[in-house]
């Protein structure tokens, strides 16, 4: 147990020094905005770009691993928008509840707790579920919230919208360099490893207190029914994602673990900003990221205590 604390405390503790900060004004109303700033589009793309540089295609290929992840996320997405949507929610909100309910913060909290967890061999399956997020769960609502909306004359008009911003997603295109560049077998050149080391060896840290400083604002509007999302999120998603890597697929133990580990994160920061680009309900998204990342400091030392990691 004393390993666990070792591994969960720390995390915990940097998102609270962000949320303390912000409460007592140490740091302003636009920290979290610029710090996330830094982490989206310098930090997190020279960590994942030093990651698949590094590696071989042979440790990144990992079939199983891809199916536990893709088939957990998108089964508690459309699980939820059924859900909601027979308690007449329009199919708009259903989505970005649904998204709230699926989407592992990944990349704030499972890249540096996987690193913890199990060294440096878990930069790689965070790495690659953090992609799967954001190029498949992220994709899917945004081509959902599109058509409830209608503001698109075709489905092939909002899908060809998705297309371009992934495209321009660091998150998304800095892996992808990195493969290329692992593909040509040669090594960084030195001052450009310092520099992306510099740069990914910020990120940990800086994404953490970007979390807390998000969860310290203040969201107008109702909350009501974010209960339900962080349960299905805790407790359904990492359910449904055992139930597939371990009894169905017999990973791994790493990608296995990693898998339910990466399952049961609290819900990230990204249906808050797709609420909050198509003007609606953040005080429900922004209360689901309280709760749940709360609450997940709970499960996820239970998990891993449970686990033996």
């Amino acid at each position: 147990m004393y390993s666990v604390i070792n591994v969960v405390i720390p995390i915990f503790a940097l998102i609270l020094v962000g949320y303390v900060c912000r409460r007592t004004g140490r740091l302003g109303p636009t920290a979290a905005v610029e710090i996330n700033k830094f982490v989206v589009w310098l930090g997190l793309p020279s960590l994942l770009f030093q990651v698949t540089a590094g590696s071989s295609w042979e440790k990144v290929w990992q079939p199983g691993f891809v199916v536990a992840v893709t088939v957990g996320c998108l089964a508690v997405y459309l699980l939820t928008l059924a859900y909601r949507l027979r308690g007449e929610r329009r199919l708009v909100d259903a989505s970005i509840d649904s998204l709230s309910a699926s989407y592992a913060n990944t990349g704030f909290i499972g890249i540096p707790l996987c690193a913890l967890v199990f060294g440096q061999d878990g930069l790689e399956p965070a790495m690659i579920a953090s992609i799967l997020v954001v190029c498949v769960l992220f994709s899917l609502a945004v081509v959902c919230i599109e058509i409830g909306l209608q503001a698109e004359k075709s489905l092939h008009h909002a899908v060809l919208k998705v297309l371009k911003a992934l495209a321009k997603n660091p998150l998304i295109v800095s892996p992808i360099l990195g493969a290329f560049w692992a593909m040509g077998g040669q090594p960084l050149p030195g001052p450009l490893h310092q520099l992306l080391s510099l740069l990914a060896n910020a990120t940990t840290p800086c994404a953490l207190v970007s979390l807390g400083l998000f969860l310290a604002q203040a969201q107008k509007g109702s909350s009501e029914g974010a209960m339900p999302i962080v349960l299905i999120k805790l407790i359904v998603q990492p359910l449904i994602t055992w139930v597939i890597a371990f009894p169905l697929l017999h990973l791994p133990p790493l990608w296995a673990n990693s898998a339910l580990l990466l399952a049961a994160l609290p819900t990230g920061t990204g249906p808050y900003m797709l609420a909050e680009f198509y003007n609606r309900e953040a005080a429900l998204v922004s209360r689901v990221i309280l709760v749940s990342t709360l609450g997940s400091l709970l499960t996820t030392s239970l998990l891993l205590y449970l686990l033996g990691l």
